[in-house]
């Protein structure tokens, strides 16, 4: 049978699903996580084990239409100098609570458009998060890059803070399409925002580009995918722009009958993929591509390739903490998020409280078919010699595992009582397989496509 008459019967052209980037997702967050449990999840972090810090600025110049982040507009330097002054009195809170001697071992700012910030505030902003926890051995400080705000300035201030990784969101390079989608950014702003980073000594270039944006065809993606090549990216993400304009009203702007339909998002994910297979990337996960030797690689070709909110990543680290509007944390006990509006945000930490508005308590369960999943978006395969390690899962168990998804995806799999593998031709199926781990009821959640 065709491999899209099956994919299409299997329902992938119709599901809506979520990404994975955490378990439980978002959605099912909950209001029995609070500033107690936040306290106290800080307290017990271990000094001997670098933690992340991820940085949330929410404001860019202007808001794209394709976005669907938690962001706002502004167009002076007022309300963002504001927005540091909160986040440095959050970072003190934060410090209260952590023990004594621990390190950062990744520092992540995203947004938003952490480049908005002036000179003078990244290294403000930069100095206060050294007072909290100063850099472990081997750090990795990551920014995330609007070309259309950086200059020599900001990226003097970045590279001085220690900024080593940087993030350029590059989306699509057709002009007609940039225009359709409310992002201008030329290939010649993109690439001069690239060599000012790497004559700043950055050593490693992550970039984003997205698939089944409006008006996209297969030979448009093409000469977007070449564009990008010819800056080297050290890895890529290929995302599915995703379509939700019941949770980003922007997105109303996006003419929908322009859209590609799923099966044609399919053909335009494809196409890119093997150009970047072509160019020698290696694929990790369902969307992401690195070259030889960049750490999203060796950590695949390790075991140690991991996932959370920035996607996929090569953190070792057990916790991650979240501090700005909306930013979710993620601990060894659970999650953890700040409330989301701004406004909401400030009121709380001018107050002296931790802005924290819900999250997740783990329960065993949770940790296993987090696990589970996290194996299958990953390394599109679970073992289980892992899952007993962690677990002391059963044969029985692992065997139900097995039987279930195989029933459900007919063909799909290779199920053994040792392993749980995702065929070659069924990897578009990834996140529907992973959805059938998930414990948690779906009606009230409405995530994108599943392609």
């Amino acid at each position: 049978m065709n491999t899209h008459i099956q994919l299409r019967n299997l329902g992938l052209f119709d599901a809506r699903v979520p990404r994975y980037t955490s378990y439980p997702t978002a959605p099912h967050f909950n209001t029995n996580v609070g500033t107690p449990d936040v306290t106290s999840w800080l307290s017990a972090l271990d000094p001997a084990q670098p933690a992340s810090l991820y940085v949330h600025v929410p404001f860019c110049r202007r808001l794209c239409w394709f976005c669907a982040c938690r962001t706002q507009g502004t167009s002076t330097a007022g309300p963002v100098a504001a927005y540091v002054e909160t986040l440095k009195a959050e970072l003190k809170l934060v410090k209260e609570h952590l023990p004594e001697g621990l390190t950062l071992g990744h520092l992540h700012w995203g947004g938003g458009t952490p480049t908005l910030l002036e000179p003078d505030m990244i290294t403000d902003l930069a100095g206060a998060i050294a007072d909290v926890a100063p850099f472990a051995s081997n750090y990795e400080f990551s920014v995330e890059i609007d070309p259309n705000e950086i200059d020599d300035a900001r990226l003097d201030a970045l590279a001085a803070a220690g900024m080593n990784r940087a993030s350029i969101g590059v989306q699509d390079f057709d002009p007609v399409i940039q225009e359709t989608i409310g992002r201008i950014q030329s290939y010649e702003i993109t690439k001069a925002a690239v060599d000012g980073l790497r004559s700043r000594g950055i050593r490693s270039l992550n970039a984003d580009i997205l698939y089944g944006l409006p008006g996209q065809s297969q030979e448009k993606i093409a000469q977007s995918v070449h564009k990008l090549l010819s800056l080297s990216p050290d890895r890529v993400a290929l995302f599915g722009y995703a379509h939700v304009p019941w949770i980003a009203r922007r997105q109303t702007m996006i003419p929908t009958d322009q859209l590609p339909t799923p099966e044609e998002r399919l053909e335009l994910f494809n196409t890119a993929r093997d150009l970047f297979v072509w160019d020698n990337y290696t694929e990790i996960g369902i969307d992401h591509f690195a070259r030889k030797g960049d750490g999203l690689e060796v950590a695949l070709r390790t075991g140690k390739l991991r996932r959370n909110f920035q996607g996929y990543t090569d953190d070792k680290c057990s916790a991650m903490i979240g501090v700005g509007a909306s930013s979710i944390a993620k601990y060894p006990q659970g999650y953890a998020q700040n409330a989301p509006a701004t406004s909401k945000y400030q009121e709380a930490v001018r107050a002296g409280r931790l802005p924290i508005t819900k999250g997740h308590a783990f329960t065993p369960e949770d940790h296993l078919r987090g696990r589970i999943i996290e194996a299958l978006m990953s390394e599109f395969r679970v073992e289980r010699s892992d899952l007993v390690a962690r677990f002391d899962l059963g044969q029985a168990a692992f065997d139900d595992f097995g039987k279930s998804v195989s029933d459900a995806f007919p063909a799909m799999l290779s199920v053994s009582s040792d392993e749980i593998a995702i065929l070659d031709h069924a990897k578009p199926l990834t996140r529907m397989i992973a959805r059938h781990f998930d414990a948690y009821d779906m009606a009230q959640a409405q995530h994108s496509s599943a392609v």
